[in-house]
């Protein structure tokens, strides 16, 4: 399977994944995922909602995540946590790493 139908099939899963009522306010993610940043993908997440879009996002995010597909997919599956080396070194790209914590409180474990 390529990494884009493993990204189309984890932003399916996390959809049905998603947990009503984790956060108290409407937010957009955009997520640049992969080498030269191939795969744009947005996500709008409210306190009763939540809908991922291919693509970049029609409005500026709130938060903003470029890193390879791989690193993601690890992410949103709980196999590894970015520390700080990972934002340092380029490997993981965030104007709000803390912000990042929302996406596990809305459809973790």
């Amino acid at each position: 399977m390529s990494s884009a139908d493993q990204l189309k099939q984890t932003f399916a899963e996390m959809e049905k994944k998603f947990k009503p009522n984790s956060v108290e306010k409407a937010m957009t993610f955009y997520f640049s995922l992969g080498e030269e940043a191939g795969e744009k993908w947005g996500l709008e997440i409210g306190p009763s909602s939540c809908k991922f879009t291919e693509g970049k996002p029609a409005k500026d995010a709130d938060v903003f995540l470029k890193t390879s597909a791989q690193m993601f997919l690890d992410m949103i599956s709980g196999k590894y946590t970015p520390g700080m080396r990972d934002f340092m070194t380029g490997r993981v790209k965030s104007n709000d790493p803390l912000k990042l914590k929302v996406l596990t409180k809305a459809f973790g474990g």
